[in-house]
Order: structure tokens, then sequence, then C-alpha cells
């Protein structure tokens, strides 16, 4: 599945932070977004550990974009979050990989890798800031 709940909540979490002049705790973000607290407190965790928010400690403590919105990618948040690069189908990236060991009778494979790459240029140039703006 291209996008799952994770990146659904990750996207909807980015777009509600990108608004607020103040760091949101996951118990807030979690309320006004209507997504289960602990799942989107792992999701936040993860896009701070990998530099997309900047958590705060403490009372008045939450979360805050670390880069602008126009350099946060849609492949970029989608990767963080699922621990790979999001796929069309779960076909392997390359002939050699088939997991079927049938890459040479495969009819298919040509065209699911050359949609596969379309839709990870369109993720790739697809920014928050794109989103936040339509």
């Amino acid at each position: 599945m291209l996008i799952t709940r994770a990146s659904e909540y990750a996207i909807l979490s980015l777009i509600l932070l990108s608004s607020s002049p103040e760091p949101m705790d996951s118990e807030t973000l979690s309320r006004k977004l209507n997504i289960p607290k602990s799942f989107l407190a792992k999701i936040l965790q993860v896009l701070a550990k990998k530099g997309l928010l900047k958590s705060y400690k403490g009372a008045k403590g939450g979360f805050t974009l670390e880069k602008a919105p126009c350099e946060i990618s849609m492949l970029d948040v989608m990767a963080i979050v699922e621990g790979k690069a999001p796929a069309v189908f779960e076909c392997a990236p390359s002939e050699s990989n088939c997991p079927s060991d049938r890459a040479d009778i495969c009819s298919i494979w040509p065209f699911l890798h050359k949609l596969q790459g379309k839709i990870d240029s369109f993720l790739s140039a697809l920014t928050l800031a794109d989103i936040i703006d339509e």
C-alpha cells in the first residue's frame, strides 16, 4: 500500500504543526486530529529522530518543524515513517531481486518499475508547502 495510516497521520501532524507558532505535544495533536495518542507519539518520535521535527521537553514542550515546509518532501516523510520507500506494489526494485525468481518471464515488471519511478519523482517534488498551499 502506498499511503498507510502512519503516513497519513504523519502528514496531517506536519500540516498542523506548520501552522502553530508554539510547540504542540502529542496529546494536543492527537485530540485535534482524532488520532490514537500512542500511535501518533511513535510517529512523532520517528520524525524527530530523523530530523523533520524538533522535540522540546518540559511543561511547555512538544514538537515543531525542524525544517521549512518547502524542504520536507512527501517521499521523505513516507520513507521515514514506513522505514522504507513507499511502493505501489510489492515488486522487486530490480529484476535480479524478484522474490518469485520468475523475472525472466514477468511481463508486468517493466511497467511497475516505470510507474514506481514516476510516483517517486512526484512524491519527491511534492513538499509540505505544496500541500499547505493547496
